[in-house]
């Protein structure tokens, strides 16, 4: 790709640079990038957006770190794919078909057109022809093709289910959805309900998905640990109760079966048959499940709220003593995790402690510290690992030793069998809405379902509809639900459940590789681009979406759709980005003001110290830094801050400011901060573009040797900084503190201007993957054959580096005396001789006998007197 050189404007115009610039790369197409198997690839790729209308400054982050990466790559001579897409499914447009009376469909469209536009004018260098958005048909047609073939495996199943309901969204969300009790979108207090769902067998993956984990050195350990929590292995024991009609048994898991002889009551979930069963012979049980089955289900919920119970009427013997247990249902039990009821022991679990506090049960120790002091339970139970006692034949053993040899107890009497167990629970991915991927199931009028036929696919959800409400309309239109029965060929009806959103999030990036592919879900392009270099996004999907696709690529591999058990080599999780919060506070109510509806007052810092009304000039208050939202009103439109100070300035802001995975403070002085430092690139360069001496390099000055070698230490860091750290803040510190170094050296010797056009040209080509289009007008105004996106990374000159002179320390006995200049090669005689002749030296040792003098090259000298 040739490029052809230009006068440089007198002023720095951004808008006319990068309107330019992006003219060039469209119609030279030039991050279009296809398979070479004789070039290292590197695949980029930041978490695609929901096209919710405008860009805000979060995806500005996200999406230019991601590019950075890629350019950098890029630079390196690889080949680099960056695609873009969109995941167009979900809840807010059916909100927006209603508030706005248009039709989800005609809404994503065209956010999808408005957000295409903002992202190419930020300049980002992505592949479009490889463009996908999740609710057309051409994408969402294989995965209700891979669903069907998954459905004929059996790792998909229909069952109803104890769900989380949300009666806002009128939706099942799944564990992962719930955020401290309510709906992680709506915010409603999540209810639960018996509902039929299909599911998909995540738990068949289970050990798979953590051992994984291990092999993901290039994700953040937060995610990791997260990932490893949620799947939650854990060993234990599976114990049998027998009921005391001697009818049936109530199975528990532990994984503390060195405190079975503390158990003094057995409690199971509100859904159990065993309450079921009891709340159809007593009102008090039937009003508690009643009331239990509206709250939420989180663990962390039920770690936090109130302990409630009531006694089922039914008792259980313990399998070793023989002793009656009375059988409660309980608040705080979860039935999709173990066998849905526990064993209570109070004295050795806090949750068992309140709860046998409040209903007057037994606390009995049966652990007591392994060190021998004493041990209290008035305040609450003894948690840790210790010694048993009263615990018959296992009296004296530790919780360690006790674990098998109780274990091995109940296997000998048949009452127990030791198992693993995991938190995780298989993914429900039924969704009671209409913009989603229509379930390709078809049931009959005796509810056999059965899938359909690939020759019939894709199940197309019908785009033109009116909202009247929030239910799925889908449910009432005959030329969606009628169709034949795939099997019998009788009359029959469509599932109008479509799949959760995170099913198409799953495997998109497997089809960026072959976007085009109409003859099948992926081929082997996927082969050579995957898995994916580096993924960009944020922590909080650590559970949710990166969970799944880890899931989803699995199942594609065993479909022999890819050799790749992993999706994302590398993960880096950016922070958020916050902003002050302006209000005003009347009778308690607070109302937000976004910052464009006020004027302010600085501190000598940039700071806002003082914030009023445009409107009437009315004081208002300042907030703390808070996370960008709607809610608070704080957010910065990115498209404001292109139009007035241009893409590479926000860009740089957002690099700038803070490392990656840190919050990033939005500031307005910053932002004024870095177009500054544009303009000041501009002018250096204005005035040193067309300069091109040949250098004496045997006649470099002092001076222009420390400047030709800051140079090239830049070189060094920035390496680093952007290749393997991805300290991007402190690179362009590096690159702002040799532009100044430069325009320090104002002398006009051919050697001076030469060593200027050498430090931007470094400058420029360091620089292009954060600010590409001032980068890239200076570099064709330098006259450069090759263009910049095509250009090589720079590499330091080793000669370059080579310090001339060192600076050392002079210590006498230990304590720092005086500093010296010598050349870096000087012999260890001379830098002695040079040490104790300085003066400070000389009243140090005055009087004193000389015993030894340390030389460390390059370092120190430390002069030992007696």
């Amino acid at each position: 790709m040739h490029i052809s050189q230009f006068e440089m404007d007198t002023a720095y115009q951004p808008r006319k640079i990068e309107l330019e610039v992006q003219a060039t790369w469209e119609k030279k197409r030039a991050f279009k990038v296809t398979e070479d198997p004789d070039r290292e690839k590197f695949y980029c790729l930041s978490m695609f957006p929901y096209p919710s209308g405008k860009l805000h400054i979060g995806h500005v982050r996200n999406y230019t770190i991601g590019d950075v990466i890629a350019r950098y790559q890029r630079l390196q001579g690889k080949n680099v794919l960056q695609p873009m897409g969109w995941d167009a499914f979900g809840l807010p447009a059916e909100n927006a078909a209603i508030e706005n009376r248009v039709a989800p469909a005609e809404w994503t469209y065209r956010n999808i057109d408005y957000m295409r536009a903002q992202l190419k004018r930020l300049g980002f260098a992505y592949d479009w022809d490889r463009e996908i958005a999740t609710c057309k048909p051409d994408y969402y047609r294989w995965e209700q093709w891979f669903f069907t073939e998954l459905y004929k495996k059996g790792l998909v199943y229909k069952k109803t289910a104890a769900v989380n309901w949300d009666p806002v969204d009128l939706t099942v969300l799944a564990n992962e959805q719930v955020i401290d009790g309510r709906g992680w979108r709506s915010g409603a207090a999540v209810e639960r309900k018996e509902i039929p769902q299909w599911f998909l067998k995540i738990t068949e993956y289970s050990e798979e998905l953590l051992e994984e984990l291990e092999r993901l050195a290039g994700w953040p350990e937060s995610v990791r640990a997260m990932q490893r929590n949620w799947i939650g292995r854990s060993e234990g024991v599976e114990i049998d109760f027998p009921l005391a009609d001697g009818a049936d048994k109530l199975t528990v898991f532990t994984t503390r079966p060195d405190t079975l002889f503390g158990v003094s009551y057995l409690a199971v979930a509100v859904e159990h048959p065993l309450a079921v069963a009891a709340a159809e012979k007593s009102d008090a049980v039937a009003a508690f499940l009643h009331k239990h089955h509206q709250a939420g289900a989180t663990e962390a919920e039920l770690e936090t709220m109130e302990k409630e119970g009531v006694p089922l009427g039914i008792n259980a013997q313990h399998p070793l003593t023989g002793e009656t247990l009375s059988v409660w249902a309980a608040n705080f039990i979860l039935m999709g995790y173990g066998t849905g009821a526990t064993m209570g022991v109070p004295g050795h679990d806090q949750r068992d402690w309140e709860f046998a506090k409040k209903y007057d049960l037994a606390i009995r120790p049966v652990i007591y510290p392994a060190d021998g002091s004493d041990l209290n339970l008035d305040d609450g139970a003894y948690v840790e690992k210790g010694r048993l006692q009263n615990s018959g034949e296992f009296d004296g053993l530790t919780s360690e030793q006790a674990f098998p040899a109780i274990a091995g107890k109940l296997e000998e009497r048949g009452s127990g069998v030791r198992k693993t167990n995991y938190r995780l629970r298989d993914w429900g991915i039924s969704r009671q809405r209409y913009w989603g991927c229509p379930i390709p199931m078809i049931a009959d009028e005796d509810g056999n379902s059965a899938p359909v036929s690939a020759a019939e696919l894709p199940v197309l959800l019908p785009e033109q509809v009116e909202f009247t409400g929030v239910r799925s309309p889908l449910n009432h239109m005959d030329e969606f639900l009628s169709a034949r029965h795939p099997e019998s060929g009788r009359p029959a009806r469509r599932e109008t459940d479509t799949f959760d959103t995170f099913f198409e999030s799953s495997w998109y990036f497997a089809r960026f590789c072959c976007a085009d592919n109409n003859e099948a879900m992926v081929d082997g392009r996927a082969d050579y681009w995957l898995p994916v270099d580096q993924y960009v996004g944020g922590i909080e999907h650590a559970v949710l979406h990166l969970l799944y696709a880890r899931f989803f690529l699995k199942l594609m591999r065993d479909q022999g759709l890819t050799p790749y058990g992993e999706p994302f080599k590398n993960l880096l999780t950016q922070g958020m980005v916050v902003a002050e919060t302006f209000y005003r506070e009347e009778r308690g109510r607070k109302t937000y003001y976004n910052r464009n509806d006020l004027t302010f007052e600085r501190d000598s810092k940039g700071r806002i110290s003082s914030a009023r009304l445009k409107q009437d000039g009315q004081p208002v208050n300042i907030g703390k830094m808070e996370k960008m939202s709607k809610s608070k009103n704080n957010g910065v439109d990115p498209q404001d801050m292109i139009d007035k100070y241009g893409a590479d300035t926000v860009r740089l802001f957002v690099m700038f400011t803070a490392p990656p995975e840190q919050s990033l403070e939005w500031s307005d002085s910053g932002i004024e901060g870095a177009h500054r430092f544009l303009k000041r690139l501009w002018k250096f360069a204005r005035n040193n573009y067309r300069n091109n001496p040949r250098a004496e390099v045997t006649a470099y000055t002092r001076e222009q040797r420390d400047v030709r070698r800051k140079i090239h230490r830049t070189i060094v860091k920035v390496n680093d900084d952007i290749g393997r750290r991805y300290t991007f803040n402190t690179a362009i510190a590096a690159v702002m503190e040799l532009l100044n170094a430069l325009n320090r050296m104002n002398e006009q010797s051919d050697n001076a201007r030469a060593i200027r056009r050498e430090g931007l040209e470094v400058i420029v080509l360091l620089l292009s993957p954060i600010i590409p289009h001032i980068t890239d007008a200076i570099w064709r105004a330098m006259g450069k054959e090759t263009a910049l996106i095509d250009a090589a990374w720079p590499r330091a000159d080793e000669f370059a580096l080579v310090e001339d002179e060192s600076l050392l320390v002079v210590q006498v006995n230990g304590k720092k005396r005086a500093q010296i200049l010598t050349s870096a090669d000087a012999a260890d005689d001379v830098i002695r001789d040079a040490a104790l002749n300085n003066a400070n030296v000389q009243r140090h040792i005055a009087g004193k006998q000389v015993k030894n003098v340390i030389v460390v090259p390059q370092r120190l000298v430390n002069i030992v007197v007696c």
